[in-house]
């Protein structure tokens, strides 16, 4: 926490280094210091106004403290810079579905769906996505009785 630890500490100067404030913002939202963390997030994307990853941040950060309208339309913005963003659709999704926004929740779950992060950590947010389209509409449920379900049983 490079502004943080500069405000605690006093340090700065020729010795000390450029901060990563990205980098420091994901730390402070794993400690849950969600305001040091959007601080931080905030100063990233001074350096770099269009950065959709520092964006994502922002939004799961305004998202944690309550702050949905505003996740909400950061969210949006990540996909008016990057139509295919994953992580923003699940995000979007999720707080439409608190809004009473079903429709269009199921959009940007289909989205999602459609391309998945690849990393290991996402496919617990994949399970859930899958899970939630399904209670949504039915897509991906299975039926039981099913010709060709494994559990399917005859009694003859």
């Amino acid at each position: 926490m490079s502004w943080f630890t500069k405000l605690i500490n006093g340090r700065s100067g020729p010795a000390a280094k450029d901060p990563d404030y990205y980098e420091e913002g994901t730390v402070l939202l794993r400690e849950e210091k969600y305001h040091e963390a959007l601080t931080s997030f905030r100063l990233a994307l001074r350096e770099s106004p269009n950065d959709t990853d520092v964006l994502q941040q922002i939004a799961v950060t305004y998202t944690r403290i309550g702050m949905t309208d505003e996740a909400t339309r950061t969210y949006r913005r990540v996909l008016e810079l990057k139509p295919h963003a994953s992580g923003a659709h699940y995000g979007l999704a999720f707080l439409l579905l608190q809004q009473g926004n079903t429709d269009e929740a199921v959009a940007h779950l289909r989205a999602f769906l459609a391309r998945p992060p690849q990393h290991a950590t996402a496919q617990r947010h994949v399970t859930h996505a899958q899970k939630t389209l399904a209670e949504l509409t039915g897509e991906g449920e299975v039926d039981d009785a099913a010709p060709g379900s494994p559990d399917l049983r005859l009694d003859l």
